[in-house]
């Protein structure tokens, strides 16, 4: 079916998990087959992440030659015929991904995953994002602890030595 489409001028195949269910021996077994008649260029992958299973499907398919993915920040999505589906990987851990092996996405993480909590916030939905929820709470307590610094500056030095008798 894929051989065909792209034969009636289709640009591109996007090999859909709109579920989540598969895994990568799936993903491997898929792309086995489909690599043997079409050439990995006119292949995408769009991978929902219900299962826990997105970015490890994501990885054995750029392992495989795929190098055009569809992602959402935070996560966010979810399938209609799939009751409980998540959305579509999320693109921060995507970047995250790839940057750990050393591919240049030119992607600016921080504030990418910044985006993916605040659009969560706006539409009252949890962040799905593994990487971007743990950037973004990193990042809240290092300026918690900065805070708690400075406020500790203010105190007299030599009252700083007797905070263990405050109660």
């Amino acid at each position: 079916m894929a051989k065909k489409m792209l034969e009636m001028g289709c640009f591109e195949i996007s090999l859909g998990d709109t579920t989540g269910t598969a895994t990568p021996e799936d993903i491997r077994q898929l792309l086995e087959t489909l690599l043997k008649e079409i050439p990995a260029s006119k292949l995408a992958g769009h991978f929902h992440d219900s299962f826990g299973q997105a970015i490890a499907n994501v990885k054995e398919a750029y392992g495989m030659g795929i190098r055009a993915f569809d992602s959402s920040v935070g996560g966010l999505g979810g399938c209609p015929y799939s009751p409980g589906a998540k959305g579509n990987v999320a693109t921060e851990d995507v970047i995250c991904l790839f940057e750990s092996m050393g591919i240049d996405t030119g992607v600016d993480l921080a504030k990418l995953a910044n985006i993916g909590e605040w659009i969560s916030r706006q539409l009252h939905v949890p962040n799905s994002s593994q990487v971007g929820s743990a950037l973004v709470a990193s990042n809240k307590r290092a300026l918690e602890v900065r805070n708690a610094h400075r406020q500790q500056s203010a105190i007299p030095s030599e009252w700083r030595h007797l905070s263990h008798l405050i109660c």
